[in-house]
């Protein structure tokens, strides 16, 4: 359960520094936070965000930008939080956003589609 409590804690905090401006890196204005993992033992954390673009090279300059501050924001959170150890991050883009979309619009299609099998043309050539 303490582990859970912590990666929500630091969870929030992280998305707290990125949502007020604390980080002034641009590379990274535009990143959600959605999990943090920390280790057992506290030492590691995996942090999975995501972006609002998607391009290859904008997921590139978030994670230059998240290692260029991270022992900045490693810094923030130990001040903000009462932890025995602050975890180092590893900043891990997460792609199931972008997989989540893409199966919702290929959802909507087929909604489209079915309508007009629904009305008798069943889609075969007689």
């Amino acid at each position: 359960m303490r582990i859970e409590k912590v990666n929500s804690s630091i969870k929030r905090e992280l998305a707290n520094i990125l949502e007020f401006g604390e980080v002034k890196d641009p590379r990274i204005s535009f990143v959600t936070i959605l999990s943090v993992d920390v280790s057992k033992d506290l030492r590691h954390a995996r942090v999975r965000f995501s972006t609002l673009d998607d391009k290859p090279e904008k997921i590139k300059d978030a994670l230059a930008g998240f290692e260029s501050c991270r022992g900045y924001i490693r810094k923030l959170i130990s001040q903000r939080l009462a932890l025995r150890l602050t975890p180092e991050f590893q900043f891990i883009y997460d792609k199931g956003l972008k997989y989540a979309a893409e199966v919702d619009q290929i959802l909507e299609e087929i909604k489209k589609l079915k309508p007009a099998q629904e009305d008798g043309d069943d889609g075969r050539i007689e």
